[in-house]
């Protein structure tokens, strides 16, 4: 039989209530390592979300840039080469602060064909009317429409178009709606653009301005 002192029994007691305290220890730092872990990795999976947002943001919007840079190029030279309808109507149908109508060639193929740029709601649409008949008709029948601009924010302040007459000197205000046709001699054309309203870059505005080559006088 063996038997213990009293101070042996205490030693034993105590020795075993440390070895009990270290492993308390070791499993509550476990837990905040685990926490810590799990902070760290939501922390880079978001930052690597936002990367990747970012990116495609960025990306869209010099895109769009591209595309709107190559469409405000052919309608530049649509504008500058307006000319008399097939019928012998004036070249410039409709001078609206929103829509413009006038006549011209862009397919080259002799015979002037109508076309309309127009804001409906945040979407530019491009209309073409072919005409028929002789003498011409431009019947609607014949039309084809095309969407030309989305994510359009043009503010009530930056009409999309904007005339101006013969006295226009680089500085001159343009001329007041309703416009009358027969005094336009030059089209300033205004796109904003918000590729995505809620992440960044701002809504980019892309300006253009053409003089009517077939009817300038002092542009």
């Amino acid at each position: 039989m063996i038997t213990y002192r009293p101070t042996q029994i205490y030693s034993r007691i105590k020795a075993n209530g440390d070895h009990s305290s270290c492993r308390g220890m070791t499993f509550a730092e476990l837990l905040v390592a685990m926490a810590i872990f799990v902070v760290v990795m939501v922390a880079v999976t978001t930052f690597y979300v936002n990367i990747l947002n970012y990116q495609s943001t960025v990306s869209g919007s010099y895109q769009t840039a591209q595309s709107a840079q190559i469409i405000l190029k052919t309608m530049l030279q649509e504008l500058r080469e307006v000319e008399p309808a097939a019928n012998g109507a004036y070249p410039l149908v409709l001078a609206g602060s929103t829509t413009i109508t006038f006549f011209c060639d862009p397919d080259n193929d002799g015979t002037a064909e109508e076309l309309s740029y127009t804001l409906i709601g945040k979407t530019i649409y491009q209309v073409v009317i072919q005409p028929s008949g002789s003498p011409a008709v431009y019947n609607s029948a014949n039309q084809s429409t095309t969407t030309i601009f989305t994510n359009v924010v043009n503010g009530t302040s930056t009409p999309v178009f904007q005339y101006f007459d013969t006295n226009y000197n680089g500085t001159s205000t343009p001329l007041v709606q309703p416009v009358t046709t027969t005094a336009v001699r030059l089209v300033r054309v205004n796109v904003t653009l918000d590729f995505d309203p809620t992440h960044s870059p701002a809504p980019t505005t892309y300006t253009i301005q053409a003089s009517f080559r077939n009817l300038k006088t002092n542009l």
